[in-house]
Order: structure tokens, then C-alpha cells, then sequence
């Protein structure tokens, strides 16, 4: 075989010109924010704000995701939450790793076939609309949780940014002015009284005021029982019930937060630590890097290269179909992660590549001998409203954190007179077997409704250490994450890839244009910047190649929002990228 056989497919001119243009556009990217001692990077400059505030209170990274937490509920409404859920990652400065999965559970009265119709079809947006949509709000119990078993400071003290912006207000951008004018809240008239004033519309410059928000924030500072266990849960439940959906009293009280163990991996001499069931994203990746690992792509050619694009893309075409078939909540359902995990399986699945051409997903056949029979298979949904947020202290703890609403603005319900917007997480669920949903995401029975599961998810915060082996821990290297969807475990590989394999900074990472394979649909996704000449070398290899985004109905020619904290390695200085397809976020830190 040639040292690099695609020199025998792509033209050494194109090849060439292609390095030449890849490589002039990673040199004029901006440079990451550097900070000494703290790093906080998300999707809202306010809410990166109040988590260096409290870590300059003394508080350490758990204090200040929690600070994060809640103030992007009060910021970034969109997505930030305190009736949705997620996962959150936190590595210590001993190296000592916890992961909290506080997403959001069906509730007690949920059934399998409660989207379908009395002819068995699904009924259109009753699973993402409306107060049915609802699966238990996690965002409350988890953060308080992190508070209590992992911060430094009170709970008072983490909230406190959070209440002052939503008592005192933010001054709104023109990105966030125009996120709040939504058309989905003609129906919910809480909702449209607090975030559109009843029809007149807030603008650029204004300051959005959320009284309401603050009281709640206040009372679950004093006593975050009372969301669960005291006045507010009857108040969530009697509202609920009031509109027709099936959170109860007892639904709250009986919502827990699941510690559980971390996936780990090793990719180029780099441990990397990520999110375990019900998040598909940590075995995914793992599995993707694992696949990848036999290959050196910076010899291919450089970043978003089409010699690296075609072995990636291969790779993600054969992960995907692994989650599609195995995936969901680990309470419910024995999962292969060891399986998927075996470095001799990824081995099995890399001799399948091609290295010339793509390889039809309706023609892969999963490698013998290692996989258990996969149970029948379901057409999933993936909502792409989510936000991540990293951490690192001046002791060196980190938090990698992803959590949501699922859908823009969750389900449209605001609980009237608390202020905060309900998640429509039951739309994750699968609603029907055998039903395409918009996103065409394959994904087993195993995550069918049933009272008190999790739904499966994408999300994938991760962080990586140098490889310290058995005497020594290692050292922090990238605190990883984005939203996006079924596009979060590509989007977390392509960041570890083009920071770890290709070198380019942090900020570069970020910013860098997206690819996507799923396995089903059968196509590769580009993001509307991705270089013209890669997205025409990759349709005469023989892909079919999607520009128009339609992973990301709400937003569209782009998806994701990675925010993402590098270590320097030889200075051990921080480097924060804020990815600029969000312009009003930020990496803040002192």
C-alpha cells in the first residue's frame, strides 16, 4: 500500500492547494484568552462572569459550575435552566474523578405508547410542546448537589450572581434580543409575559428584569428542598396537573441525582475521561478515537483536509451504528460498554475502512464475535438546545458540564409565578418504533418510555490528562464540551482531534468548521463555512454531502457551541476558547 494512498485519489495540485488555504485560515484564527490562576468559558458573558466571581470568593471550579448553573438560567434562557437537567463532570486536583448524571426522569404516570393516537400514530408535537412534553426537572438537585458534596463556599454565596441578574437584570445583545422572539409562546401566556412583554418585543441594549426568576432563586438559596420537597414542588405539581401534564408532588420527591463512573480512554498519550449512560456520547467517543487511533491523520494532510474528513467521517458512520443499536439508561437496560470499549474490537472495525472511498451504511457489517445480538431498532430524536460550560480553579479542579432544556425554550410551559420554563425532555424518548423523526438518529428499544427512566442522551462533557500511569497522576490537559444534539459526540471528537492530532490552539478548535456522520441518514453534514474545495473532493469520492445544517433547524449553517479550556504545558498558564459562532459568551478568567 502506498505511505499515503490518497495521493493516488486526490490530486497533489488539489491536495496542495487545499493544505495551503486549511492552513492560511487556522493562522488569521484569534488567539485564546490566557489567565494565571482561573478559566470559566461559556455561551454568556454574564454567566462567565459570575463564575469568576465566585472563584475570586475562594470558591473552587464546583463553585463556580454552580454560580454557571444558575446564571445561565437567568441569561441564556434558551437552554440554561432550573427545570431541565444534564450531567457534570468534575475531576479534582488529586485526579480523583466524579461524574453526576441529574438528568431528567419520565415521570410516575408516563407510558410507552402516551404519544400515539388510538390508531397507534404518533400524535405531531405532543412529546415538544406543552405540558406532556415534561420529564422530572433534574437542574435543581444536581447543582445543589455538586454544592453540597464538592464546593467550598454556601449555596448562598454560588447564587448569588444569579439573583442579582435576575432581580437587577442583564443589558441584552441583538443575538439575545432575537432569541426571546420566538413563536411558540402564543399558546403559553406566562411564558410570553415574561420574555416578549405580552408582544412588545425586547430590543437590543434593554435590560431584561426577571423578578419572578429571583424569588424562586432566592427560595431554593434558603432551602432547595422546597423545589422538591416543600411549597414550590406542590406549586410545579399543582400547575402541572392544572394544564394536563403528569408531574406529580410525588415525581419531585422522588427525583435523586445518580453518581456514576466515568467512561475512560486513551488517545495519544492522553487519558480522556467523559460522560457514561445515559449519555451515549462517552462510549461513542471513545469508540470513535479508538477507531482512529490506528491512523496517523496529521501525516494525511492538515486540519479539515479531505484525507482526514474521509477516515473520520469513517469512523463516526461505524460508532453511530453501534449507538444506534445498544444505547440507553443504564438503570434499565445492560449496556456492552466493554464491548464497545475493546481496543481489538476498534482494531476489527478500522480494517473495514476503505481508505479510497466511503463505505455505504447499508452495506457495514458489524464485525463478528464481539458484540451480544442488538435488540430491535427505533428512529430517535436528539434536540440541539442545550449549553455547555468548562472550569478549572486555581488548584487545578475542572468541571466539564452540558445540560438542557431540550428543545428551544423547553416545552413553552412557564410554572406561573416561579419564572422558569419547563424542559420537553420526554421528546428524547422514542415515541414510536420504527418512526423517522427530523434528525434521522438511529437508536435501540431500549430507550422506549417507561415511569422513572432517563432518557438516552448525546451530551459528552470530557476532560483530558497527560497519561500518568500507575506512580504518578497525570496532569490536566482540555476541559471539552458543546451542545448540539445528535452533532455533540462528532463535534467533542473533531475538538479532541484537532487539538491533539493537528495542534492548532484552543481558540482555533473552537472556532473550527464542523463535520458530521450519524451512519443513518447516510449523509455527511458540513457546516455552511466548511472550505468549498473539501466539501467537493468529499462528493466525488462518493459521499453525499449536506451544506445546509439541517442537524439545527434553529440555527441554521452552523451547530454546536464548544467552550473549552486548554492547559499550557509548559507554562501551565490557562487558554480559554470562546467558540465565536455565538457572539455574545466568553472566556473570562484572573
Amino acid at each position: 500500500m502506498p505511505r499515503n494512498p490518497f495521493r493516488t485519489f486526490f490530486p497533489s495540485s488539489l491536495t496542495a492547494l487545499l493544505s495551503a488555504s486549511l492552513l492560511s485560515a487556522t493562522t488569521v484564527a484569534q488567539q485564546p484568552t490566557r489567565a494565571e490562576h482561573a478559566m470559566v468559558v461559556t455561551i454568556q458573558h454574564d454567566a462567565s462572569d459570575a463564575g469568576v466571581e465566585v472563584l475570586k470568593k475562594g470558591g473552587n471550579a464546583v463553585d463556580a459550575a454552580v454560580a454557571v448553573g444558575f446564571a445561565l438560567a437567568v441569561v441564556y434562557p434558551v437552554a440554561g435552566n432550573i427545570g431541565g437537567g444534564g450531567f457534570m463532570l468534575i475531576r479534582d486536583k488529586h485526579g480523583r474523578t466524579h461524574f453526576l448524571d441529574y438528568r431528567e426522569k419520565a415521570p410516575a404516570a408516563a407510558t410507552r405508547d402516551m404519544y400515539l393516537d388510538a390508531k397507534g400514530n404518533v400524535i405531531p408535537r405532543m412529546s415538544l410542546v406543552g405540558y406532556k412534553a415534561s420529564g422530572v426537572p433534574g437542574s435543581v438537585a444536581g447543582l445543589t448537589y455538586a454544592q453540597k458534596h464538592y464546593g467550598k463556599l454556601s449555596l448562598a454565596e454560588d447564587m448569588a450572581p444569579a439573583i442579582r441578574l435576575a432581580s437587577e437584570g442583564y443589558v441584552l445583545s441583538a443575538g439575545e434580543a432575537a432569541l426571546l422572539k420566538s413563536k411558540d409562546f402564543k399558546d403559553f401566556p406566562a411564558t410570553a409575559k415574561i420574555y416578549q412583554r405580552s408582544g412588545d418585543f425586547y430590543k437590543a441594549g434593554e435590560t431584561f428584569k426577571q423578578p419572578e426568576l429571583a424569588e424562586t432563586l432566592r427560595r431554593i438559596a434558603k432551602d432547595p428542598n422546597d423545589f422538591y420537597k416543600g411549597a414550590m414542588a406542590r406549586q410545579i405539581a399543582d400547575y402541572e396537573k392544572a394544564g394536563g401534564g403528569l408531574i406529580t408532588a410525588e415525581d419531585l420527591a422522588a427525583y435523586e441525582v445518580k453518581e456514576r463512573v466515568p467512561i475512560k480512554g486513551r488517545y495519544r498519550g492522553y487519558d480522556v475521561v467523559t460522560a457514561p449512560p445515559p449519555s451515549s456520547g462517552g462510549i461513542v467517543l471513545v469508540e470513535i478515537l479508538n477507531i482512529l487511533s490506528g491512523f496517523d491523520l496529521h501525516k494525511l494532510g492538515p486540519d479539515r483536509s479531505p484525507e482526514q474528513v474521509h477516515i473520520i467521517t469513517e469512523a463516526f458512520r461505524r460508532a453511530y451504528m453501534d449507538r444506534g443499536d445498544y444505547l440507553g439508561d443504564p438503570d434499565f437496560n445492560t449496556l456492552p460498554l466493554a464491548q464497545m470499549a475493546n481496543t481489538k474490537y476498534a482494531a476489527a472495525w478500522r480494517s473495514s475502512i476503505d481508505v479510497s472511498k466511503p463505505t455505504p451504511s447499508a452495506q457495514l457489517v458489524r464485525p463478528a464475535g464481539f458484540m451480544p445480538p442488538p435488540p430491535q431498532t427505533v428512529k430517535a430524536k436528539e434536540s440541539t438546545q442545550t449549553t455547555h460550560f468548562s472550569v478549572v480553579d486555581k488548584d487545578g479542579n475542572a468541571v466539564s458540564s452540558t445540560y438542557t432544556l431540550n428543545g428551544y425554550f423547553g416545552c413553552g410551559v412557564t410554572i406561573d409565578g416561579l419564572g422558569f420554563v419547563m424542559n420537553n425532555e420526554m421528546d428524547d424518548f422514542t415515541s414510536k418504533v420504527g418512526v423517522p423523526n427530523v434528525y434521522g438518529l438511529i437508536q435501540s428499544a431500549a430507550n422506549s418510555i417507561e415511569p422513572g427512566k432517563r432518557p438516552l442522551s448525546a451530551m459528552t462533557p470530557t476532560i483530558l490528562t497527560t497519561h500518568g500511569g500507575w506512580l504518578r497522576r497525570g496532569k490536566l490537559a482540555y476541559v471539552m464540551g458543546t451542545p448540539g444534539g445528535s452533532t455533540i459526540i462528532t463535534t467533542v471528537a473533531n475538538d479532541v482531534i484537532t487539538a491533539v492530532d493537528n495542534g492548532l490552539n484552543i481558540q482555533q478548535v473552537a472556532d473550527a468548521p464542523r463535520f458530521h456522520h450519524q451512519y443513518l441518514p447516510d449523509r455527511l453534514d458540513l457546516e455552511k463555512k466548511f472550505p468549498a474545495a473539501v466539501a467537493d473532493a468529499m462528493k466525488a469520492m462518493g459521499y453525499t454531502v449536506n451544506q445546509t445544517a439541517v442537524a439545527d433547524e434553529k440555527n441554521p449553517g452552523t451547530w454546536g457551541d464548544s467552550e473549552l479550556i486548554a492547559v499550557d504545558p509548559k507554562t501551565r498558564e490557562l487558554l480559554g476558547g470562546h467558540d465565536s459562532r455565538k457572539d455574545f459568551g466568553k472566556a473570562a478568567g484572573y
